[in-house]
């Protein structure tokens, strides 16, 4: 249960600007632009042909969802290091390697907001550190049932699916 709270402050690492835009047709009007840090991803694999997936709760979309460890950008922080960190924080992981996929606009209609995907290799465990905010259960599974998350519409968090691709793509197993 929930209630409509108050709008976040300046400052939460979130800001929202309204701003005068030109248009390429020479049009003149006035959009609302979200300002973001910037996130990274990370697909963690076991092994070639498994990945971690977590289960966390996500209120904005309204209960439980599946994905790859994610988070915001610290002020300064590489997104490669955040990648490193969001591993560690939600999947109890730490990367021998991690291996840049690319970058998404997250919704380029009004926010600025630019994921950093990446892969991560050469796991090993250690304990989880999650957020006060976090609710989230790591599930290991292969990499083609990953992937049949996605083509059933069970997986639809639209970071952790495009990365899931790439990863799959850079390792052989899409063309």
């Amino acid at each position: 249960m929930s209630t409509r709270g108050e709008r976040a402050p300046r400052g939460f690492r979130l800001s929202v600007s309204r701003e005068r835009v030109t248009l390429p047709n020479g049009r003149s009007v006035d959009l609302d632009i979200v300002h973001h840090p910037g996130a990274a991803a990370v697909v963690p694999f076991v092994s070639e042909r498994e990945v971690l997936l977590i289960r966390q709760y996500r209120h904005a979309a309204g209960g439980e969802i599946l994905e790859i460890p994610a988070g915001k950008l610290d002020p300064g922080e590489s997104p490669e290091a955040c990648a490193a960190r969001e591993l560690v924080e939600e999947a109890g992981q730490r990367a021998g390697r991690i291996e840049k996929l690319g970058w998404i606009w997250t919704t380029p209609g009004f926010t600025d907001e630019r994921i950093h995907l990446f892969a991560a290799f050469e796991l090993e465990s250690v304990p989880p550190r999650p957020d006060d905010d976090e609710v989230i259960e790591v599930m290991r599974t292969s990499l083609d049932a990953a992937l049949e998350r996605i083509w059933r519409g069970e997986l639809t968090d639209a970071k952790s699916a495009l990365a899931l691709v790439h990863a799959a793509r850079r390792l052989g197993h899409l063309r």
